[in-house]
């Protein structure tokens, strides 16, 4: 299922998919970015400075929410790429989560 940036930011305000408390930023490269921001509880597609940022192309990031792609795998390959604190990183498994819900 392909969904648009927009779509998804909707969807994981809706589902209040961030890390408590902090701020993780999804950047898509040419699309943009998602801040996921625990802090003020809300989605949005602003750039920002966050306490985590992970890098990852939108066709891997959609394959990561369809179950196809392993965020693990797709980390150990260089698909997904994380600068700042890697323990908001791995929490994200519970965002995907939360989007295919």
């Amino acid at each position: 299922m392909q969904m648009e940036k927009a779509e998804l930011a909707a969807k994981m305000q809706e589902n209040q998919a961030w890390v408590e408390g902090k701020k993780v930023k999804i950047d898509y490269d040419d699309k943009g970015v998602i801040m996921l921001d625990g802090v003020d509880h809300k989605v949005t597609e602003e750039d920002g400075d966050a306490d985590t940022t992970i890098k990852v192309a939108w066709d891997d990031w959609q394959a990561m929410a369809n179950g196809q792609l392993d965020g693990m795998t797709a980390f150990m390959t260089g698909k997904l790429k994380v600068e700042g604190d890697m323990s908001n990183a791995m929490q994200l498994q519970g965002v995907l989560a939360k989007l295919r819900g």
